[in-house]
Formats: C-alpha cells, structure tokens, sequence
C-alpha cells in the first residue's frame, strides 16, 4: 500500500490561532486595554481563561482577545511570590521557565496584571497565565527583578486555550 497525504487532510506546524469577542462584562477587568493581559471571569477560582487583549471595541463592549495556547506576548511581570496579611510579603528574580500568573490582588500597580505569585492578596488562587520565555529584545538579560519588589518587562509564553 502506498502511503499519500489524502487532499482532504491539513496540517499546520503554527496550530489554531484563536481570537475571540468577549463582553467586557466578563473580563476581570472591565476596562481593558490593547496588550494587556486579560481574564474571562469563571466560577472557579484559579481556572479561569487567559489571553492578551488585541483590540477593544467600546460601541459594543467587546474586547477581541487573543487565547492562542503558546503565543508570545511581552507584558509587565510584578516580582511578588507571597502575601502576608494582604500586603506583598516576599520577591524573588524571575527566570526562563518560571510560572507567571493573573494576579488579581489590589496592591497591584495600576496597570499590571501578572504576578509571580500563584496566590493572590486575599489567600485565593491566581490563574496561571503562562511561562516566563527568552526573547530576541531581552534573553541575555536574566534573571529578572531580585529580593525586592519590582515590575519587570518579559515576555510571557501564554497557556490560552
């Protein structure tokens, strides 16, 4: 028997990219904004999904948010690993490989949405949002941040959909 590609058979070494409406009503955040990291609201906490904002559409209360599983985007990384009594406790560098999460606690800085912390301020569970990944701006620049707080720049690998 020989062995053939059937025409009705497709491949693709990207996968599916996946962009999709959402109603700002459902986002985390309510007012969202191009590039951001973005979380669509679930009732389990720590499960929700994941993307980065591409565009908004404020007629319509939509954000189109890209949930491709392994895009690349850049995005602020706040340095926290731990909470104690609602304040950041305990930083740490961040490295190739390290988890980063939606981190929906209030002290974070306005404006960033991502944490190292797998919890947030009040002990609930953050979404992980993806893995810390080297890239051709910055790779020769880590370990990011130290033992002190600090917003770092990184780009982000996104677990998505």
């Amino acid at each position: 028997m020989t062995e053939a590609i059937h025409n009705d058979y497709e491949v693709s070494s990207e996968g599916a990219v996946r962009h999709w409406e959402i109603p700002y009503a459902r986002l985390t955040d309510t007012t969202p904004t191009p590039t951001n990291a973005a979380e669509v609201t679930s009732v389990l906490p720590g499960t929700q999904l994941t993307g980065t904002i591409l565009s908004v559409d404020a007629s319509r209360s939509i954000a189109v948010i890209d949930f491709t599983n392994s895009m690349v985007y850049r995005h602020d990384v706040r340095n926290v690993l731990t909470y104690s009594t609602g304040s950041e406790s305990t930083f740490g560098a961040i490295n190739i490989g390290d988890p980063v999460y939606y981190d929906n606690s209030a002290t974070m800085p306005a404006g960033v949405y991502l944490s190292t912390s797998p919890l947030d301020n009040t002990g609930a569970a953050n979404t992980l949002f993806g893995f810390a990944v080297a890239d051709d701006i910055a790779s020769d620049t880590f370990p990011k941040g130290g033992a002190t707080a600090s917003t770092q720049r990184v780009a982000v690998m996104q677990r998505g959909a």
